[in-house]
């Protein structure tokens, strides 16, 4: 379970910087208070990367190891070309993430809840549920997206003025090579 969990926190970490959703946070950060952005944030991610969980593990019983393994790693080189092309707030999101109200758990769980369905996170909280153990990839994939998400809440601003986007993109789309090809490489050591 700690690997499953160091793994996906570390990657799901990586693949949630400059998503459409840490600019979700962001823009909800304005909006509404510390802990309850990062409440509705905090249960939305756990309902959704637990389905993602359940499809990765359906998948791995399944299918034989070694396929999945390179479907694995060529998704992670995609991932990789996903993050360098970069995700925008939609106006839909962002009109979600203005919205004003008493319910602001509510309102930001369920616009992250929408906002993750076909998400790369939650596709590669799926990815990894194939070949890691479930327990320590649902937190560990939770956990990552949590502290991305609560970076651009706390610190957002710090952020954007100190580190370049782009650094940010490279450094997340280099992760996502380096994991696809090691994939790879143990999916043809496998067949």
């Amino acid at each position: 379970m700690d690997n499953a969990f160091l793994l996906s926190a570390a990657l799901i970490f990586v693949a949630e910087l400059g998503d459409k959703s840490q600019l979700m946070a962001l823009a909800f950060a304005t909006r509404y208070r510390f802990w309850p952005t990062m409440l509705g944030i905090t249960l939305a991610t756990l309902l959704v990367h637990a389905g993602s969980v359940a499809i990765g593990r359906i998948a791995a019983a399944a299918l034989p190891v070694g396929p999945i393994n390179i479907v694995a790693g060529l998704a992670y080189l995609a991932f990789a070309v996903w993050t360098i092309r970069g995700d925008e707030l939609g106006a839909e999101n962002e009109a979600r993430a203005r919205r004003e109200g008493r319910w602001a758990v509510l309102a930001i769980g369920t616009a992250f809840f929408l906002a993750e369905l076909g998400d790369k996170t939650m596709l590669a909280t799926v990815t990894l549920a194939t070949t890691n153990e479930p327990i320590g990839t649902w937190l560990g994939s939770t956990v990552g997206m949590v502290a991305a998400d609560a970076l651009a809440v706390g610190a957002g601003a710090v952020i954007a003025r100190r580190v370049s986007p782009n650094a940010i993109k490279a450094f997340a789309a280099i992760s996502f090579v380096i994991f696809g090809l090691l994939l790879i490489k143990e999916g043809l050591g496998q067949i």
